[in-house]
């Protein structure tokens, strides 16, 4: 089935079945095994749906199974880099700003995941891929549209707490802080 993915990426364009299974996962996040279990059904009948891929990133990250979270990033940021063009490994993206960071469908899909894989390297302590997915965000998205600009900031605090006085408003404001790994402060 070909998929119409500005249409997936807001949600629609589900095929039966798909949107019941998500709302259960959804009704049973508390009961990881069968939250689990009606994921596997949605993505048994559209493994690459954005829908799905977002609920199965929410459903890890929110369980704190971070490493399978940046797995289900990673296997999104594909799918997204395939709807644009782009090659599918996110490395080998042309670092050029894209087009419709403020209201293409399929371009925020891919920004914002590029984003959360960023966070997640971060919360994993990952440096080398948090600065890179990082840079490769602020080359593409370089009005910062999505916000990479921030985490890039809390990236570069987290190495060099000393020299906080340019981000010391962005701690106290959004609690910036708490995103850096443990033991960075």
């Amino acid at each position: 089935m070909e998929l119409d993915f500005d249409s997936a990426v807001l949600g629609l364009a589900m095929p039966a079945g798909v949107e019941d299974a998500l709302r259960e996962a959804g009704a049973r996040r508390a009961d990881a095994p069968r939250a689990m279990a009606a994921l596997m059904r949605a993505q048994a009948i559209a493994p690459d749906h954005p829908a799905v891929l977002v609920a199965f990133y929410r459903h890890h990250f929110f369980g704190h199974r971070l490493e399978l979270a940046r797995g289900v990033a990673r296997r999104a940021l594909a799918i997204g880099a395939q709807a644009l063009g782009l090659p599918p490994v996110w490395r080998e993206v042309p670092k050029a700003p894209l087009a419709g960071a403020r209201f293409d469908a399929r371009t925020r899909f891919f920004l914002f995941v590029l984003k959360g894989y960023a966070y997640l390297s971060l919360r994993l302590a990952d440096e080398v891929e948090a600065r890179d997915a990082l840079a490769l965000l602020r080359a593409l998205d370089p009005q910062d549209c999505v916000g990479g600009a921030l985490l890039e900031t809390v990236r570069r605090r987290a190495q060099s707490p000393e020299d906080d006085d340019d981000v010391a408003a962005y701690v106290q404001v959004t609690g910036a802080l708490a995103w850096a790994p443990a033991g960075a402060a």
